[in-house]
């Protein structure tokens, strides 16, 4: 663009190609003006109110360009928080406020004032009024706001292992484009670039980077009509699967809570209200990212349209659908709804979210990020399990064909996050009752070969049409919505459909028996029971013939691990068992039953499954993969590979000490969590019948330190016996469990002493004299770099799963 352009007319010509109406000559939002050879954005605001208030708007943030780590997560097409942003004019300047809509007071003038004024808002600019026309209209220059670090890109490069120090924003090397304006009848889309300075970028930032002392962002802006009136709020409910947006309201009566929660929800109207079924006045649509490469971006539609399906079955009719992004359309336009595909350096997380109104919880913007590099881990997996050679083979195990399923499911998954629901991770155990779980795949035998034939469903289930009844299906004109939505929360719970979300179900400590990620199946037990199974097959079969013509035989590494630890997420669920609670959420009088201990068998079941996971014969690695798995490489390191590997003896040499090491602390990590261990001993106190923490030391005692044969064994006990002590040290132990666990290591140390012969004696009088001095095994164990690290399950480093989300 040339000179000075105004943009009232602009919005026909820019939306050219794209797929939404346009109405010629509409209204824009705001008059903007551009002069491109000043920088300058100008726009005119309406004549302040009463208030001094010259408009408000949804304002959000996005990412058009990224910075391509997962570990620093600033993904293209991300977005910063939504704000209420006020432009208010004070003598000479313009101040643009955002708005705290978190706190409020719902009554009359007085009490709604002392709501507004007794919390800060935030003055982010003290804009110069270029000219006022004599209406009262401002017209000011809206470049100087749109280069602060409104996302929070400085925090994000500082903060974190892998960030950098010092990082800050570079006012001279930072400038709105003029030339990016897009205004419509209800947005205004900006582009601003943004540059980040620092003398100690840090590693991660120095692979990326073509000077990582200097990064560009373009930074896109959106200023939004606020919505209108009618838009009827979800009342949250802990019952429903559905997001909230939480605020206090210190004017609601005495006898009700002051914090207050709506679920996050589009505007879904029906055409006609009273009918059981009716067309939308506006349905949802979801736009696939066309970075995404093909055939990955059709799986991504076809995997969004799941859940066309759940929509329609509440009587809402073309309610929902997933389109390919049209040519030419701009994803960070806030009237897409985007699901996003971005390219990083190493694996990172998929996630979905939005823009919502902080007031209401309507979401305006559906907004998803894949990951790309995903795809690629699930391909490493199945090709370990069933053969590089099955891939593009048309097969019903095809790991490309998997893959793809995994991704329409992927798709799904974060789509339901932006459409305004929550993980629940209890799916799994009632037969993939949803996506909203972290599906592990289901691997199934047939005639003693793995089979992926069903690895992953093709679509939703009974908690997804649930949720989306409750969410979206409004009762006919007359009947409380939110009391509709409650008898609905009860029905489902009656029919015995689980939920269990992240507070409950992320963390491997947690106690609910129904709640884990990326388990498949109804009985923890024989889930691992069966994995097990699996990863035995899978490592006899392990060689050569998991790797494509041509791939490196160093690639070997890379693809045993997840093969090694096939059985990491069954550990844990079964974990999840011992010192278990089976409970449920729920809301007073809808009498459902009180939580319970998980019954003793089950407990002693799962320490029995779970010790056969510290056995040397689980953790031998076969005498014929070590030389094979000691297959050397060169050329320039690489990230993606040095993460997936385990621990070598120098070089390329393979350990198979470190992979019996490695897989040992998985297990050892579940059983002896501090927070395991405390419920445990709670629990036998009050129910002697129920195990306690000495039954559980005197069965992995026995499992692991009482039957070492050989160095896997000694490596298993050494494992175990540093893991107790350990947990003596940790901050979170309970003190009774301390001394239990302080006194098992004095005995187990006393009886060791006594020695042996050969290599088993030079072990046990070693370990024994570690056991003895306190400061001696404190610093052993200090030493980071003698515990073998697990490799990377889900995507960010660290946590332990494979498949991410």
């Amino acid at each position: 663009m040339r000179g000075t352009i105004w943009a009232k007319a602009i919005g026909a010509i820019l939306l050219t190609g794209y797929s939404l109406p346009v109405v010629a000559q509409q209204t824009v939002l705001l008059p903007v003006k551009t002069l491109p050879t000043e920088g300058r954005i100008l726009i005119t605001l309406p004549a302040p109110d009463g208030d001094g208030v010259s408009g408000r708007f949804l304002y959000a943030t996005s990412l058009r360009t990224g910075l391509g780590s997962a570990n620093l997560r600033l993904d293209r097409g991300m977005l910063g928080p939504e704000q209420i942003v006020a432009f208010r004019r004070v003598g000479r300047k313009l101040a643009v406020t955002f708005e705290n809509h978190q706190f409020r007071a719902t009554g009359d003038a007085g009490v709604a004032a002392g709501g507004r004024t007794s919390f800060p808002t935030t003055i982010v600019a003290m804009l110069d009024i270029v000219s006022t026309d004599p209406g009262g209209a401002l017209t000011v220059d809206l470049a100087p706001f749109l280069t602060r670090d409104t996302m929070g890109i400085a925090d994000a490069l500082n903060t974190g292992p892998a960030a950098g120090k010092g990082f800050r924003l570079v006012d001279s090397l930072s400038a709105a484009d003029p030339a990016s304006v897009k205004v419509f009848p209800d947005n205004i889309e900006i582009d601003a670039l943004q540059t980040y300075q620092s003398d100690m970028p840090g590693r991660e930032v120095g692979r990326i980077a073509p000077d990582p002392r200097q990064l560009g962002f373009t930074v896109h802006h959106s200023f939004v009509r606020l919505p209108a009136p009618g838009f009827v709020p979800r009342r949250f409910d802990i019952r429903s699967g559905a997001g909230g947006n939480q605020y206090y309201d210190y004017g609601t009566p005495l006898g009700q809570d002051v914090v207050q929660q709506f679920a996050n929800r589009f505007r879904l109207e029906k055409v006609d209200p009273a009918a059981a079924r009716s067309r939308v006045k506006k349905p949802i649509v979801f736009y696939i990212d066309r970075a995404a490469p093909e055939p990955i971006r059709t799986a991504l539609k076809e995997g969004v349209n799941y859940w066309a399906a759940a929509f329609d079955k509440a009587g809402l009719v073309d309610a929902f659908r997933a389109e390919i992004l049209p040519e030419g359309a701009d994803p960070l336009d806030v009237r897409y709804n985007m699901v996003n595909w971005s390219n990083r350096l190493t694996r990172g997380w998929s996630y979905g979210g939005g823009i919502a109104d902080p007031r209401t919880g309507e979401i305006v913007k559906g907004n998803v990020v894949i990951g790309a590099l995903r795809v690629r881990q699930d391909m490493a997996i199945f090709e370990g399990l069933v053969g590089a050679g099955e891939s593009n083979s048309g097969s019903a195990s095809d790991p490309v064909r998997v893959s793809l399923d995994r991704i329409r499911q992927l798709g799904a998954h974060e789509v339901g996050h932006a459409i305004g629901f929550m993980h629940n991770f209890a799916g799994s155990t009632q037969n993939r009752s949803t996506v909203m779980d972290y599906p592990g795949p289901r691997i199934k035998l047939t005639d003693g070969r793995i089979d992926l034939s069903d690895a992953y469903a093709p679509g939703g289930g009974a908690w997804d049409d649930f949720t989306v009844d409750w969410l979206y299906a409004d009762p006919a004109p007359g009947r409380d919505p939110d009391a509709a939505a409650a008898t609905k929360a009860l029905a489902i719970q009656a029919k015995g459909v689980r939920f269990i979300t992240d507070i409950d179900g992320r963390a491997s400590d947690a106690p609910s028996p129904w709640g884990s990620m990326w388990d498949d199946g109804p009985d923890p037990v024989a889930s691992l029971n069966h994995m097990l199974t699996v990863r035995r097959l899978a490592i006899g079969r392990f060689g050569p013939r998991v790797l494509r013509p041509g791939e490196a035989l160093s690639d070997l590494r890379r693809k045993f691990v997840p093969v090694w630890l096939l059985h990491r997420y069954d550990v844990d669920a079964v974990g999840k068992l011992v010192g278990g609670i089976d409970y449920a959420y729920a809301v007073a009088g809808d009498n459902h039953p009180a939580p319970i201990p998980v019954p003793a068998a089950a407990q002693n079941a799962a320490i029995d499954a779970l010790l056969a996971t510290l056995s040397t014969e689980a953790l031998t690695v076969p005498a014929a993969l070590v030389m094979p798995l000691s297959s050397p490489m060169n050329g320039r390191s690489d990230v993606q590979f040095d993460q997936e590997v385990f621990r070598n003896a120098g070089a390329a040499a393979f350990d198979p000490l470190v992979a019996a090491d490695v897989a040992a602390q998985i297990t050892l990590d579940s059983l002896l969590a501090p927070a395991r261990l405390a419920r445990l001993y709670e629990q036998h106190r009050r129910d002697p019948g129920l195990p306690g923490v000495e039954t559980l030391l005197d069965r992995l005692a026995a499992a692991t330190i009482g039957s070492r044969r050989d160095a896997v064994g000694r490596r298993i006990a050494y494992r175990t016996l540093l893991s107790m002590a350990d947990a003596v040290q940790d901050e979170t132990i309970s003190p009774d469990v301390a001394a239990l666990l302080g006194d098992r290591l004095r005995t187990i140390g006393a009886t060791l002493g006594k020695g042996g012969t050969g290599e088993d004696g030079a072990w046990s009088r070693h370990v024994a004299g570690l056991l003895a001095d306190d400061d001696r095994l404190t610093r052993e164990l200090a030493k980071r770099q003698k515990v073998p690290a697990i490799p990377p399950g889900m995507p960010i480093g660290g946590d332990s799963g494979w498949f991410g989300d």
